[in-house]
């Protein structure tokens, strides 16, 4: 194994590092260059996988001899998502419904502007922003800030306002725009999200944005999930709890 491979590398080293990618599910084109499609699984790989010591990897999109050894091995996946700064993802492309697209702008805007909790869990201006009127301060407000975001643009909204994740995806689920888990469906921009929390069967859930599929990975905008409105990275291939995705443009 080479000591250390970067983004601008070439040749059969970074053929060989693209190949263990794909082995380890972070699907990159096999060309021998070592370009921004490979620098990103890198990262990925490097965000969700620990050390021959049991410790995270430098998320450095660099394949220095830690990294090298935890592609040869098998260790401990890490399951939880990654918060990702927003400057880091990748470029928004086209696709996706323009109601959806405009509900996502809305909610990066809320990113921008530093939306949080303020004085506690679940608390300040911000939340009670997007609760509306309709729960208490303190309420859990992921479903609430994709709801917010939808009735702020002009149309009609495709569900109606609500606190709860399930059945934001119940809604959409009775109009026909949704996708169950293990189906072919590449999410969208300003698609949704929904993952269920505690019990499958429960009534617990959780709501986010889909901001963007590339290279495997799905980066969405959330809220809740931290004490702030922010971006997070999952790998595709292994959504945990996935109930389904909401596709506004599905007929």
């Amino acid at each position: 194994m080479p000591d250390s491979l970067k983004k601008g590398a070439v040749g059969q080293e970074v053929r060989q590092l693209q190949e263990l990618l794909i082995e380890k599910g972070y699907p990159v084109v096999v060309d021998g260059d070592f370009g921004n499609q490979t620098y990103r699984a890198v990262r990925a790989f490097q965000a969700q996988n620990l050390d021959q010591h049991g410790q995270p990897l430098v998320v450095d999109g660099k394949v220095g001899p830690l990294t090298w050894w935890s592609l040869n091995h098998a260790k401990v996946f890490i399951e939880l998502p990654v918060p990702v700064d927003f400057t880091q993802m990748p470029a928004i492309e086209e696709g996706g419904s323009d109601l959806g697209r405009k509900a996502l702008e809305l909610a990066i805007s809320e990113m921008n502007a530093g939306a949080r909790e303020i004085g506690g869990n679940n608390q300040g201006p911000y939340v009670e922003k997007y609760l509306n009127s309709i729960a208490p301060a303190g309420s859990s407000w992921c479903a609430a800030l994709v709801s917010w975001c939808f009735s702020q643009v002009d149309g009609e909204m495709p569900f109606s306002y609500t606190l709860g994740a399930r059945d934001m995806l119940r809604q959409l689920k009775e109009s026909g725009k949704t996708h169950p888990p293990g189906s072919s469906y590449v999410p969208k921009p300003g698609d949704i999200v929904v993952w269920w929390r505690e019990r499958l069967a429960g009534w617990k859930g959780h709501v986010g944005f889909v901001f963007q599929v590339k290279d495997g990975m799905l980066y969405t905008i959330e809220g809740n999930k931290s004490d702030r409105v922010q971006g997070f990275s999952y790998v595709l291939s292994r959504m945990e709890k996935l109930l389904g995705y909401g596709d506004l443009d599905k007929e």
